[in-house]
């Protein structure tokens, strides 16, 4: 219990876990003055609005709200109470618990003498892998690393290198045995298995060549094994445990997290043995992620080394190995987009991985690629034009749709014009006035997929008033309509509503669901959805949101308080809504999602109108460059040339129709002949 705990040490926790430490481990932050920005982890954001100053030991998200001190933000992130966060960041950070008494301090024991059990367990395995890999069994295996490999004495014991032998229970026997380690402490370890629950146990690693996997504190959490006899997996990881997050390892970040610093740039490979290859060539800013596709909370532990957030990826270079990259930027892009990482790629086309390169290359070579490397957007611009015979119809078009989806991503317009004008070039093949003409139009494409639904530029000043009296609305029917509140929960998400407009109220609305995070717990919406539990469900609808909602903003929020007043003592207007309260309030929802369809409408005919006029110039100019003969030949070729230039605004002229069809649906739901299916 949080009283358990001394206030010394719970003062002592906020002055020595560094906020910066802290939430750097789980976002990536960057530099930006005297503070820190990065991407909020609490709302759906999509560029950096949460700031973390070191000088105030807090933070803040100026999109949500989102702020506070070091145990603040983990218990948010977590999920986890404030004893728990306390009691992690003092191990963190060694510092000594006061107070901490009764059951749970028994539970604590229990479970860091289990822990420290599993630490221990594996610290011997790893011992004893090493000795096989020393002995006549390993002759084989030895061979193969300094003769295949080329691994040297040296890097073999740095890296603590070992062998598992190729027999079924030699291991557990000695554990068990020898070591006299409970069996369910092995089992856990993940070092054995026990097939179908019985008392048959044999090892997991067998006729391998074994990898330790060590943490930050460089203790060893888990093994990797490499098949020596074609055996599947060829690569074989311990399985996850109490000490082991796949999702939260590196391969050898323990190893190169100074000579990133050093270097200010972090080289992600695919495997256990190219980043030992790397090492054993002086290249130590290496690692591998195990087995996973790489995640933000791996590129944030790599970002607190490096200060201009330089990661270099040099996955494989066949198939797999890019679809593998691809998979990260996917992960990532959003981080880079917002200039939160400098994210570089390096294929080695020529040969399959950086251990098979530094066979005939120097380090020096190595290197000399990784400062070259490219910026993954342009990395992306090559995958798109790979293998494409632009000469033919269906390839053309595929390679203008990808370029203008990438393309479209880019927020800066300065970066956007730079890339536009590149793959302009690429695509003319040098012919500067079609170069040109080519660039206008990918412009006019890209402005239209840049499109999300957001900008007040296509809302009417009439359309703002009467958004925010449907807004107050829905708020009230929240308030005094308790039964209503799942069913405009669900509506929301059908009718992608993300929110609120007008800025009291959306305030309002994230209110409302702090209030019932605090009753219900963080995932009661998903509880709600997922179960017929009727008891949540009446404490749900039993909230008294009213009362909690003045007091709340009193606490948290003074300037929207004043606000709540029309809500709580609402006047005769508002008391007519609850006459039918479900009808009316399904014509209040069908009038804010045809706001929306409105401005996509008139995004969309601006869009259509402006890419169709100009594609086809660009058409007639194209051909008469070409000076092609004869009429009929032409007038193909200004229909094939129309059909693959102009394909965008064909797409937007069948978009804008559905969405006036749409709207015709909403009106007919408003007015009251909606019949439900």
């Amino acid at each position: 219990m949080v009283h358990s705990i001394h206030p010394r040490t719970i003062q002592e926790v906020k002055e020595k876990a560094d906020i910066v430490d802290v939430i750097s481990e789980h976002i990536v932050l960057k530099k930006k003055g005297k503070e820190f920005v990065g991407i909020c982890p609490f709302h759906d954001d999509t560029k950096p609005s949460m700031t973390v100053s070191p000088s105030k030991q807090f933070y803040y998200c100026f999109s949500c709200g989102a702020g506070g001190n070091s145990i603040k933000f983990l218990m948010e992130f977590t999920r986890a109470n404030f004893s728990d966060v306390v009691l992690s960041l003092a191990k963190k950070n060694n510092i000594n618990v006061e107070n901490l008494e009764g059951p749970q301090l028994e539970a604590f024991k229990k479970q860091l003498s289990r822990k420290e059990e599993l630490y221990k367990i594996l610290r011997v395995t790893k011992n004893w892998f090493k000795s096989q890999l020393n002995n006549s069994l390993g002759c084989e295996a030895m061979k193969y690393l300094t003769s295949k490999r080329k691994l040297n004495n040296k890097i073999i014991d740095d890296f603590e290198l070992g062998f598992a032998p190729n027999s079924w229970n030699d291991l557990f026997n000695y554990l068990s045995k020898v070591e006299k380690f409970p069996i369910n402490l092995i089992l856990s370890s993940g070092l054995a298995i026990s097939k179908d629950n019985s008392d048959k146990i044999y090892d997991r690693f067998r006729n391998r060549l074994i990898v330790p996997i060590h943490d930050m504190q460089g203790r060893v959490v888990a093994f990797g094994g490499r098949s020596l006899d074609g055996q599947e997996p060829k690569y074989l990881n311990s399985p996850e445990s109490e000490i082991f997050e796949k999702g939260k390892m590196l391969f050898a970040f323990e190893k190169a997290s100074s000579n990133i610093r050093k270097s200010d740039k972090a080289i992600i490979v695919e495997g256990y043995f190219d980043v030992i290859a790397l090492h054993s060539k002086g290249i130590a800013n290496a690692v591998a992620s195990l087995g996973t596709a790489l995640n933000k909370y791996q590129i944030s532990q790599l970002c607190r080394c490096t200060d201009n957030k330089n990661i270099i990826i040099n996955f494989d270079s066949d198939n797999a190995g890019i679809l593998a990259t691809k998979r990260v930027i996917n992960e990532v892009e959003s981080l880079s987009l917002h200039d939160q990482i400098n994210l570089k790629i390096l294929q080695l086309n020529d040969f399959k991985d950086p251990d098979e390169f530094l066979n005939s290359h120097t380090p020096e070579d190595y290197i000399n690629l990784i400062d070259n490397s490219s910026f993954w957007i342009d990395w992306e611009i090559d995958q798109i034009f790979k293998d494409k015979d632009l000469t033919k119809s269906e390839n053309f078009q595929s390679v203008i749709s990808s370029l203008v989806k990438l393309l479209s991503k880019l927020p800066q317009s300065s970066i956007r014009t730079h890339y536009l004008q590149k793959v302009s070039e690429r695509l003319s093949k040098g012919q500067a006035r079609l170069a040109i003409q080519f660039e206008q139009d990918l412009r006019n494409q890209v402005k239209g997929f840049r499109w999300h639904g957001r900008s007040k530029k296509f809302e009417q000043p009439n359309e703002i008033s009467r958004r925010e009296k449907n807004e107050s609305e829905i708020i009230f029917y929240y308030l005094h309509c308790p039964d209503l509140r799942l069913f405009i929960r669900d509506e929301f998400l059908k009718r992608e509503i993300n929110g609120f407009n007008t800025n009291h109220i959306q305030n309002l609305w994230e209110a409302i669901s702090k209030i019932e995070q605090n009753n219900l717990g963080l995932n009661y919406l998903n509880e709600l959805k997922e179960s017929n539990n009727q008891n949540l469900q009446e404490e749900f609808f039993a909230i008294d949101l009213i009362s909690l909602l003045t007091d709340h903003l009193a606490l948290y929020n003074p300037d929207s308080s004043n606000k709540i007043n029309n809500f709580v003592n609402p006047n005769e207007l508002f008391l007519t809504l609850l006459t039918n309260p479900k009808d009316n309030l399904l014509g209040t929802l069908s009038l804010l999602e045809k706001y929306n369809s409105l401005k996509r409408c008139r995004h969309l005919i601006e869009s259509w109108g402006s890419q169709r006029l100009k594609t086809l110039e660009n058409c007639i100019s194209i051909l008469i460059d070409k000076s092609s003969s004869g009429s009929s030949e032409t007038n193909k070729e200004i229909d094939d040339l129309f059909k693959d230039l102009n394909s965008d605004a064909i797409k937007f002229q069948e978009l804008y129709y559905l969405e006036r069809k749409h709207i015709s649906f909403l009106d007919k739901q408003r007015c009251g002949n909606f019949i439900a299916s």
